[in-house]
């Protein structure tokens, strides 16, 4: 079940899971699109991950004592600028990226060609706007609405401070960027890494909720049952692509080689940064097989299986 869903319009929708409202954006928050959540409290209330969904709301947004930003990325952070003034918290690990733009690029890792028109696109398209008074949140941190709590569940590897969140007494497991997708774990970034990932999504295995919210594609699903089927096909997607990578190392191959033969993107994709994606994705596959003895440098910077 999706929830009570109600329209908005011609294409905007949301669904009503008890005191939690899922503002869904365009093709149910197909990136760059995103879905962002309204909790409302008897004392308090916050939005969780204002995307670019709310602009065409900008008329009617939820109210909001306070931000929360599950991540520092640039789809999670593009709403924050309608709610100017307003309190804005994020993970401590990944404050340092709303502090500036220059951090926020930091946060990626891109350099060379990609480098000026994704920070062009980081304000014209995501409408940045830097959060130096951003405030620190923590792993079991809990914000207190009155008759409603938000709890802070950190779960890094998406990027260093991404965080779940978790809305009693509806019981609503807000995942973020554990979305659930046929693409699988995205970890490609600077700040993002392999294997706190695969620990994030043991931890997250672990909760049991009612209703678990992607910020992007799948939007809701009801009952533990269906989510555990779509956390199973998601977290597959990690030894996939190590396997693939194993099947390429028959013979040596250079890093470079490794990011031209496409193992997070297909190679028809037109991204312009799927290169470094594809660098640092790999990367450290590439590391963990040499560090497991599955794979060996056989020359200077050529590896083989």
């Amino acid at each position: 079940m999706d929830g009570e869903r109600q329209s908005l319009g011609s294409s905007l929708e949301q669904a009503e899971l008890g005191g939690v409202t899922v503002l869904f954006g365009e093709r149910r928050g197909r990136y760059p699109q995103g879905n962002s959540l309204a909790v409302r409290g008897s004392e308090e209330s916050l939005v969780i991950d204002p995307s670019l969904g709310l602009y065409p709301r900008r008329s009617s947004l939820p109210p909001a004592d306070r931000i929360l930003n599950s991540h520092c990325h640039e789809d999670h952070v593009a709403g924050n600028p309608l709610y100017r003034g307003v309190p804005c918290h994020l993970h401590e690990a990944d404050l340092p990226g709303i502090a500036s733009l220059d951090a926020m690029m930091a946060l990626y890792g891109f350099d060379g060609p990609e480098a000026d028109p994704w920070r062009k696109a980081l304000v014209e398209q995501f409408h940045f706007e830097a959060r130096p008074d951003a405030l620190p949140y923590r792993d079991g941190d809990v914000f207190e609405l009155g008759d409603r709590r938000v709890e802070v569940i950190h779960t890094p590897g998406h990027t260093r401070g991404h965080c779940a969140l978790h809305v009693l007494p509806d019981d609503v497991l807000y995942l973020g960027d554990i979305d659930l997708s046929s693409f699988g774990p995205y970890y490609g970034d600077a700040w993002s890494d392999l294997e706190d990932f695969e620990r994030s999504l043991e931890r997250v295995r672990g909760i049991r909720a009612r209703w678990y919210v992607t910020f992007h594609h799948i939007g809701v699903l009801e009952g533990r049952e269906a989510f555990l089927e779509r956390l199973d096909r998601y977290a597959a997607v990690i030894p996939t692509r190590e396997e693939r990578l194993l099947e390429f190392l028959a013979e040596p191959r250079s890093l470079e080689e490794i990011v031209a033969h496409r193992f997070v993107y297909r190679p028809q994709d037109d991204i312009p940064f799927a290169d470094p994606v594809e660098r640092r994705s790999m990367g450290q596959h590439l590391e963990r097989l040499v560090r497991d003895g599955r794979v060996r440098e056989v020359e200077a910077g050529r590896f083989a299986r």
